[in-house]
């Protein structure tokens, strides 16, 4: 494994640095959480969670659905 930084340094992108997947991440917008790719756990994972749209392009003004408790359903 191996972390990219850029910009601010806040946010620590860490992937395979053979294969190139994005295992996690600390986001900027909530650095003191981790974001995971949850293709990269178990095979039946994915199965327990309720996958959401997200608007990347306008992340600023959704990045509090994030936070919204009410949006998970684990």
């Amino acid at each position: 494994m191996t972390t990219y930084t850029f910009n601010t340094g806040i946010a620590q992108h860490t992937f395979c640095r053979i294969c190139g997947i994005h295992l996690f991440y600390r986001p900027r917008s909530h650095p003191e959480d981790f974001d995971v790719n949850v293709r990269c756990l178990d095979s039946d994972a994915i199965q327990h969670f309720q996958i959401l749209p997200f608007d990347g392009v306008n992340w600023e003004q959704n990045v509090h659905l994030l936070r919204d408790e009410s949006n998970l359903s684990i």
